[in-house]
């Protein structure tokens, strides 16, 4: 495994009440990504993830278009620094 990096993904479009978050969790743990899935106030999802790079790119490409029970309209990643996160869990 490569050195790990930290991805900040802003998901926007019909991601809320549809199961997004659970499908995010699934794919992260399915990758060994550590980190966490959080609905947002103004409809969008934010996801902060941390893991080897390909297995972090696979994951974001993933986010871009998820399993087709929703609508993504955009998903924004950024890359910021570590945040030593142990797990991946999905926040209220």
């Amino acid at each position: 495994m490569g050195l790990k990096v930290h991805y900040r993904i802003h998901v926007t479009g019909m991601v809320q009440g549809v199961g997004f978050r659970w499908s995010i969790a699934i794919e992260a743990w399915k990758r060994g990504i550590t980190g966490y899935v959080k609905n947002i106030s103004d409809g969008s999802v934010v996801i902060e993830a941390e893991g080897a790079r390909e297995p972090l790119e696979e994951f974001a490409a993933w986010c871009r278009h998820g399993p087709g029970t929703w609508l993504v309209d955009n998903a924004r990643v950024t890359e910021g620094p570590l945040a030593g996160y142990r797990e991946f869990r999905i926040e209220r």
